[in-house]
């Protein structure tokens, strides 16, 4: 296999697997740019997948082909959900964000796996028959080199999270919407002084990050898994945190992290099948993602800058 033909192989597979972890990051950017720290995102993608996947496995019969995306939409609406418990926490109730995000994350877990033992009586549910399908783009696939490379057997869910990485770039730096997000997330009362309602934006921004952390685990669990267990999410909401930061709080920057740690997971699925990798110990492929996401961590928080406001409630005429 030569150089080119692992490039072939390993690059449509990072974008798939990024997917989950582009959407699930850029949900964060949100919330923390508007100054709440949504640590619960793990527990956001643990409700979208169950979800996603309950609702694919009862409906498959009746909507046939259109049966993932319509997950899609189920995952997103649990997801506001879920997300909407740690806006009044934080938000309303002044909780601390962290503790409240962590709350989250057990709940979303907690939640899941009861629902599935309830519904079908074991750990587990079925494997699911309607899945997203691969397709080539017209024309792109025909460029040479890059057209097999990144235009060939696509996923839809794959160009979808990459154009919510620019749409959200656009929003957050293009429109006035994106400049209250920014505005509330660095100087909370400048932002109320010039008549921008704190709590508004800041609910709007975490109901963002849960629907598209919902619609990140759906993904994940349509695309990736084709099941759901209490282990189907293990980590990819604490890595699209890791991207966030990585990216520095940018959409775009969030983007290329994701597709970093995208990268990382799909060498420890598909490493075994290339020349060069497979004499490595699977364990070590495995832990690969989460050894790259602490380095990444360890590496760039201190260099990254988070909104100035992040993490700290807001109490109106007080500082």
């Amino acid at each position: 296999m030569s150089f080119l033909e692992v490039l072939y192989f390993i690059i449509p597979s990072a974008i798939f697997y990024a997917a989950p972890l582009i959407m699930t990051a850029i949900g964060g950017v949100f919330t923390e740019r508007s100054g709440v720290v949504n640590i619960g995102l793990e527990g956001i993608m643990i409700i979208g997948a169950a979800s996603s996947i309950i609702f694919n496995l009862t409906f498959a019969d009746q909507f046939g082909n259109l049966t993932p995306w319509l997950g899609l939409l189920v995952g997103m609406v649990l997801g506001i959900l879920l997300s909407s418990i740690l806006a009044v926490a934080a938000v309303s109730l002044r909780a601390d964000q962290t503790v409240s995000g962590v709350a989250l994350n057990m709940l979303g877990l907690a939640v899941a796996v009861f629902t599935v033992k309830m519904l079908y009586d074991k750990g587990q549910t079925d494997s699911i028959t309607e899945r997203f399908s691969r397709f080539d783009i017209p024309i792109l696939s025909d460029i040479p080199i890059i057209g097999k490379m990144l235009f060939v057997d696509v996923y839809a869910t794959s160009i979808l999270a990459i154009a919510i990485a620019f749409i959200a770039w656009f929003i957050i730096y293009k429109t006035p919407f994106g400049l209250r997000i920014r505005a509330v997330g660095e100087h909370p009362m400048a932002a109320d002084t010039m008549g921008v309602n704190v709590t508004k934006m800041r609910y709007i921004a975490v109901m963002i990050s849960g629907a598209l952390g919902g619609i990140g685990g759906a993904i994940y669990a349509q695309a990736i898994s084709g099941n759901y267990s209490a282990t189907t999410i293990s980590g990819q909401g604490f890595m699209a945190i890791a991207a966030m930061i990585f990216g520095k709080w940018h959409p775009l920057g969030a983007l290329g992290a994701a597709l970093f740690f995208g990268f990382a997971q799909a060498l420890s699925v598909i490493g075994s099948s290339i020349p060069f990798i497979k004499d490595i110990p699977s364990v070590y492929l495995f832990i690969l993602p989460y050894v790259l996401t602490i380095l990444a961590l360890a590496g760039f928080i201190g260099k990254a800058n988070a909104p100035k406001a992040s993490g700290v409630p807001y109490i109106k005429g007080k500082r």
